[in-house]
């Protein structure tokens, strides 16, 4: 009997250096985020990055909208350098943004790239001249450049000429197919633009985002057996809370099952008083779940059923979880693979200690009717019974224990 994964092959790709960052040519996929804040603001701005940054955002992108908002890079550059921070910048320009990289050559000269919508450039001959002038900027920096369309801002010109030729036709095609067309068309047209205005093939990353996860998930594979672009993945508007984080999800881990995607935003709208980080986080645990990078070690936890009526695991979970987040940033300084290290907490006796002994340290708590004893498991052997009322601290200082045997330091 043989069984085989069908997580397929990394699509081939073009590498693309993006400040200290690979994105494409077979480098682990990057995630990104976005900051929120007025940039105008450059101490708000510059923290949020910063949080980003801390997180786990290996990009990160800002708006630059107006003259004060490119005016703020450089002094946001310098904030960070100052924090020790250099993860690459990405300017966000719509509508304008050729007018503010030439009144500001500071701001295209400090930023690591540049996202550039074709649907929102111009109209007609004033489209291709802004659009060249925003590519002649990053071949004068040598930055790359994000084409990135949006089903809500394509470009109509396009979509109108290939509805039109869509209604000449014999028999025409859905309106839907149409608009799939001109998405794909609009990305891979104006990147042969770029590269005929001289801008290389390994500047150039292309994104086609859409709300909708199947619509996504077809777009994107027809863009993947167009091109060789590195792709920016990304489910546009997603949402807010679980409908957000289920549907980046969905659409994300069919395409990344296939192996198509170079890089990664999870685009959740945050709820009131909510840490912009929660992005970041979910784009980690997608691709950790799917076995595709490590970030941090995941706590395996049960549900919870009629033996588990006690809150105790479930609080004992969330808290591993918390402390093993809080610790990454100093263990993945101090340890090699610990990342990669699994931590079970579970609620009882039916698959609790089975669970622990797969885990590399797991704690079996126990389920109702059952010995107030919570026995431990280090890489598959039961080490230790813990009981009385300070488990979980000494459950905590077991881990920290197995963390400095297990993992060779740096």
């Amino acid at each position: 009997m043989s069984f085989t994964s069908t997580l397929q092959p990394r699509r081939h790709s073009i590498a693309v250096k993006v400040g200290s960052v690979t994105v494409g040519g077979g480098a682990p996929v990057v995630i990104q985020s976005m900051t929120n804040t007025d940039t105008v603001d450059e101490i708000a701005t510059a923290q949020q990055i910063a949080e980003l940054a801390a997180s786990g955002s290996e990009m990160v992108r800002i708006t630059v909208n107006t003259d004060e908002a490119a005016a703020a890079v450089v002094g946001i550059k310098a904030r960070l350098k100052h924090m020790g921070i250099n993860v690459p910048l990405v300017g966000d320009f719509h509508f304008n943004g050729h007018k503010l990289l030439t009144a500001h050559p500071e701001c295209a000269a400090a930023l690591d790239k540049y996202r550039i919508n074709p649907g929102n450039v111009g109209r007609g001959k004033k489209r291709d001249e802004q659009f060249a002038t925003m590519i002649q900027f990053a071949i004068d920096y040598d930055k790359p450049v994000r084409i990135g369309v949006n089903w809500g801002s394509m470009d109509q010109e396009l979509l109108a000429r290939l509805m039109d030729e869509n209604a000449q036709k014999a028999e025409p095609e859905d309106p839907k197919q149409v608009m799939f067309e001109t998405v794909v068309r609009s990305a891979i047209d104006s990147a042969k633009q770029a590269e005929d205005i001289g801008l290389a093939r390994d500047k150039i990353i292309l994104s086609c985002k859409m709300s909708d996860v199947q619509d996504l998930v077809t777009v994107y594979r027809e863009m993947a057996q167009r091109c060789d672009y590195a792709l920016h993945l990304g489910l546009t508007e997603a949402g807010m809370g679980s409908k957000g984080i289920v549907a980046s999800t969905a659409a994300l881990a069919i395409l990344l099952q296939q192996g198509i995607g170079d890089t990664i935003r999870i685009s959740l709208t945050p709820e009131p008083g909510a840490a912009r980080t929660k992005e970041v986080i979910v784009a980690q645990e997608i691709l950790q779940t799917m076995g595709l990078r490590a970030f941090v070690p995941l706590v395996t936890a049960c549900p919870g059923c009629g033996r588990t009526s006690s809150s105790y695991f479930q609080e004992l979970a969330e808290k591993i979880q918390a402390y093993l987040r809080q610790q990454m940033p100093q263990w993945k300084q101090r340890y090699d693979g610990v990342e990669s290290m699994s931590v079970a907490v579970m609620g009882c006796v039916v698959n609790g200690p089975g669970e622990s002994k797969h885990a590399n340290i797991g704690i079996s708590l126990p389920g109702n009717g059952e010995k107030p004893v919570a026995p431990v498991y280090e890489d598959g052997e039961k080490t230790v019974t813990l009981k009385g009322d300070n488990i979980a601290a000494e459950f905590q200082q077991l881990l920290d224990q197995y963390v400095e045997r297990t993992y060779s330091k740096h």
